[in-house]
């Protein structure tokens, strides 16, 4: 990223994804498939509760752009609230345990989309699903053997992507128009 530093990284816990931006968002669909293992493989009430947490972070993402600052200020206090009684709560399953451990490591990143109403989503499945065509391409064509073959993928899709950005686009318009440039 040549120095560049975002405002905010949203990614998943992998430690490789941590500490790139100013402030973080943890993606919560990636918590939410802990918890939903948690659910089926354990009888404690814990994960349902954080399932219950999760659904309703969820629903703030998803009206946090029409919401007024001192109303999403409240929710977010609310959620918090909510989050520490559940990480708090003892239980006896293993499982949980660890899920509560691994919530409370990235308790300051759950949330970071509050700050960011509408510009920052709670998970990373929009960056996942615009990844999927390059992951797909490199593991059906075990890779790239040369550095031009790779480079000339990444401009295609940056100049695909654009175009896809601008409504009414053509986009075979505009990569005939890139390439005839």
């Amino acid at each position: 990223m040549d120095g560049h530093r975002p405002a905010v990284w949203l990614s998943d816990r992998y430690s490789a994804q941590q500490g790139h931006g100013v402030a973080q968002q943890t993606c919560l669909a990636h918590l939410a498939r802990d918890v939903a293992y948690a659910l089926e493989a354990s009888d404690d009430p814990v994960p349902f509760r954080l399932k219950l947490w999760l659904g309703s972070a969820f629903d703030l993402a998803d009206t946090a752009a029409g919401l007024a600052a001192s109303t999403l200020a409240a929710k977010r206090r609310a959620l918090e609230r909510r989050l520490d009684v559940i990480l708090t709560t003892p239980s006896g399953c293993e499982l949980t345990r660890a899920l509560q451990a691994k919530l409370r490591r990235a308790r300051d990143q759950l949330l970071t989309f509050v700050d960011w109403p509408g510009r920052v989503g709670a998970t990373n499945n929009a960056c996942e699903r615009d990844l999927r065509a390059a992951v797909i391409q490199r593991k059906v064509t075990n890779g790239y053997r040369a550095m031009w073959a790779a480079q000339g993928e990444a401009d295609v899709r940056t100049v695909v992507d654009t175009a896809r950005l601008v409504p009414n686009t053509s986009v075979f318009g505009t990569i005939l128009t890139t390439v005839t440039a």
